[in-house]
């Protein structure tokens, strides 16, 4: 188990006060860790383990408590028998019906401090939720960073170079339970499909009432062999529509929407950097990890150029940034991130092999004026910064602390 920092940083102020603590993502990204993080460091703090209540509700034991009334009824049961303050543990709490009514009773009528999970991104955007207003901090949980893929595969492959490394992960991702399986090739390949599968039907078709699961299948498959292209729902009706399959675009929009609530896609928006507006259409979308990409659909060692995108993509988002493609006349910009008032430029390439590909890179830059930083991040080992433009390392940038 690796402590993962980055997010116990964010959580650590949180702990002990009466804000509830959410913690969102993909199915199996490592959330559950994350409590039992937490449990760690509130034992070493000296709370006695009994004052800990732990419920994962995809466990079938726990069945008989999916409903508001149901589970309050069992914590105040179990709380008269815990001295001082109770801690309650509640993974996947999107399976227990009307779950904010219960856990905002419990904050009133117990001394307690809450801890959840969730595979929704609309866990805590829903009517119930104004029940919950104000009252607790969210985090969202990403698959491993770079950083943390090589904590936990050099002791397996202690030989290997970073470059080597660097090249596994961009094969098999970042889902925390491969190191279980000491990511050896097939049996990662059929985790990370049965996990697609697990996410597509429970998270996607079960929640949402999804009738045409073939359609589903389809648009998935396609914006997965697609990450990172500009996308609009009407091109992939037209092409949908050629291949027998008649769609409306606002059926592919909410089929996108639900993907994305499940955290299986992000979708990123285009801003108009002259004019400071997003735009309305040709949106991007990134899937939430690399390894399913290569195990569902293949070729990530073919759409390297993608696949890197996708990898600095969520980097971003798990520093913290809200992220943005830039367009600049008649040029874009992959990414602009923006954290705290700051704001960071960055185009990702393979190789910066020709004048060309030199050019169109860093050109790309040219007609913005302002002073925040500007990075191009490719596989060279050489440094090419130029007029302003910090050339770096895609491996040295996703492993460096500090971006500057």
């Amino acid at each position: 188990m690796i402590k993962r920092e980055l997010y116990m940083n964010r959580i650590r102020p949180f702990i002990g006060t009466d804000l509830i603590k959410v913690m969102t993502g993909m199915r199996r990204c490592g959330k559950s860790v994350m409590l039992d993080l937490i449990k760690e460091e509130l034992a070493e703090s000296g709370v006695s383990s009994t004052q800990f209540v732990s419920i994962n509700f995809e466990e079938i034991r726990y069945a008989h408590l999916q409903t508001a009334k149901a589970l309050h009824d069992e914590i105040i049961k179990r709380a008269a028998k815990i001295q001082g303050k109770v801690y309650l543990f509640f993974d996947e709490i999107q399976e227990v019906a009307d779950w904010e009514k219960c856990v905002n009773s419990l904050r009133v009528s117990l001394d307690c401090d809450v801890y959840l999970t969730g595979s929704n991104a609309k866990l805590l955007s829903g009517e119930l939720a104004t029940y919950l207003a104000g009252r607790y901090v969210e985090f969202v949980i990403y698959p491993f960073s770079f950083s943390e893929f090589l904590e936990l595969y050099r002791p397996i492959a202690p030989d290997q170079s970073v470059q080597k490394a660097f090249q596994k992960y961009l094969l098999v991702g970042g889902m925390p339970y491969l190191a279980n399986i000491r990511y050896e090739d097939a049996p990662s390949q059929q985790y990370l499909l049965d996990l697609f599968n697990s996410v597509q039907l429970k998270d996607i078709v079960k929640r949402n009432n999804i009738r045409d699961v073939d359609l589903l299948e389809r648009v998935v498959s396609y914006v997965i062999a697609n990450v990172g292209t500009t996308f609009s729902a009407n091109s992939l009706s037209k092409f949908l529509k050629q291949e027998r399959r008649a769609v409306a675009p606002e059926t592919i929009l909410n089929y996108l929407k639900y993907c994305a609530d499940a955290y299986l896609f992000y979708q990123v928006k285009r801003e108009d950097l002259q004019g400071k507006q997003i735009l309305a259409s040709n949106e991007k979308y990134y899937v939430a990890d690399h390894g399913i990409r290569e195990a569902v659909f293949g070729g990530n060692t073919r759409d390297i150029n993608l696949i890197l995108e996708n990898v600095v993509f969520l980097e971003l988002l798990r520093r913290g940034y809200k992220v943005n493609v830039g367009k600049t006349r008649d040029k874009e910009i992959d990414f602009v991130g923006e954290k705290e008032g700051e704001k960071l430029y960055l185009q990702v390439a393979y190789l910066l092999a020709s004048d060309e590909t030199i050019e169109r890179e860093f050109g790309a830059f040219d007609s913005v004026r302002d002073n925040y930083p500007k990075y191009v991040v490719s596989l060279d080992e050489f440094d090419m910064s130029r007029n302003g433009v910090k050339h770096r390392n895609i491996r040295d940038f996703l492993l460096a602390e500090e971006w500057n």
